[in-house]
């Protein structure tokens, strides 16, 4: 289960990486409780959201181009920097009760333009540190656990820390966590890099991306389902703090335990795929998956008892992570390593689009439509999608599999 561990490079990036996600998690539901406890609006909290992340949706795809000719591993070091200052700024400015909703705002989209580079850049990165290709798929693997792992012990410390030091106490170990993924960076033993900056067409560069990514039909498909997961997923977890709140009548720590209950079941979900020794399955598993995760948003907009409630959140994040965790796992090891950057910040648009985009939608019709009703819509959207997918899994099988079998991921008997 743990393969990728034998490179000395990987342990050191899940190293600092797990301290970092820990404070990103804690930055992120702190951040959602001080705008609610500002506004006391749902709605509010997508068009922040969403806001905060329209700059990256316009970046990402030619960050993808950059990062094919930039050497990645500086790339990481400058974004982990800026990330670290922006979660610092953040926590000056609750220290000092200056703190209002237009700096949150501001600073959201800074950390957006910075999730563009960053979130490709590591997903790129990967196969620089990972050398060997039978490797891979475990790291990817890992990296979802590790994100689970964090996704379960953040908001927890987070609940605990708001109701002991306030919000300002969660921005300030978020932006020291930093640091450790920056020294784990520099104590890399990685090859100079051959890629330079050179005279290009960014434009051109980038519909060759697009061309290359359209006319891939697996990969079209995998990207396509993924993206409608992450919007219903945004359209659901944009109201965690309304539920915890209002639906329940609940404090920070109802707020951890809900999104504790979505991380136990990714986790899960994560190490379920790291034990998995081969790609071959991985199509139905993302269909599965986005299946689970579809039936379970709809139980879980249909129930009034917090108990089932979180078991449904359970099957949700186990649902939507293995999803993810597949069509990571299959991206990497399909695309060519010349549009490698591109297809995945394509991959990252997915969800750095989709999602708040959807937390957009979800919080503007909980406003009028109900907190429940919006969950059992949000299911019923990404079901639709994941019947579209099994439908396309035949053809999505025969044009993976002589990609996968020239690149010797699967053996030519298989």
């Amino acid at each position: 289960m743990f393969r990728a561990f034998r490179h000395r490079n990987y342990r050191l990036f899940f190293g600092g990486q797990s301290i970092s996600l820990i404070g990103t998690w804690m930055q992120m539901v702190a951040m959602q409780w001080l705008v609610y406890q500002l506004t006391r609006s749902s709605a509010l909290l997508g068009i922040i959201t969403l806001v905060g992340q329209l700059p990256a949706m316009l970046v990402s795809p030619f960050a993808g181009v950059w990062l094919d000719q930039w050497e990645r591993r500086r790339v990481l070091v400058g974004t982990q920097t800026l990330a670290g200052i922006q979660a610092g700024v953040l926590a000056v400015l609750v220290y000092t009760n200056l703190i209002q909703v237009w700096h949150i705002v501001v600073l959201s989209i800074v950390l957006g333009l910075v999730n563009a580079f960053d979130m490709p850049g590591r997903q790129s990165f990967l196969v620089e540190i990972v050398t060997e290709r039978e490797d891979l798929a475990n790291a990817i693997a890992l990296n979802s656990s590790q994100f689970n792992i964090a996704r379960l012990i953040g908001p927890s410390f987070a609940a605990i820390v708001i109701r002991v030091a306030g919000e300002k106490m969660c921005f300030t170990v978020n932006a020291f966590s930093y640091i450790a993924v920056v020294l784990a960076l520099l104590a890399m033993t990685v090859p100079r890099h051959s890629k330079k900056i050179v005279e290009r067409n960014v434009f051109k560069e980038l519909a060759d991306g697009l061309r290359y990514t359209s006319k891939f039909g697996a990969i079209r498909s995998l990207l396509i389902l993924f993206g409608l997961v992450s919007f219903s997923s945004g359209m659901v977890s944009i109201l965690l703090p309304a539920f915890a709140k209002d639906f329940y009548s609940g404090n920070a720590s109802t707020l951890g335990y809900l999104y504790g209950a979505t991380g136990v079941g990714a986790l899960i979900g994560a190490l379920s795929l790291a034990a998995k020794k081969s790609v071959v399955g991985l199509g139905t598993w993302a269909c599965a998956s986005a299946l689970v995760y579809s039936a379970c948003t709809i139980f879980f907009g249909l129930t009034s008892n917090i108990w089932v409630a979180s078991s449904m959140l359970a099957f949700t994040g186990l649902g939507s992570m293995v999803n993810m965790a597949a069509t990571n796992t299959l991206l990497q090891t399909l695309v060519d390593e010349h549009v490698r950057g591109r297809v995945m910040s394509f991959y990252t648009m997915s969800f750095i689009a989709t999602m708040p985009v959807g937390s957009f939608v979800g919080g503007a019709l909980a406003s009028g439509f109900g907190l429940q009703r919006t969950c059992v819509l949000a299911g019923i959207f990404s079901c639709l999608g994941a019947f579209w997918f099994y439908v396309k899994l035949p053809v999505i099988r025969a044009q993976a599999r002589p990609v996968l079998q020239e690149k010797g991921v699967i053996p030519i008997s298989d």
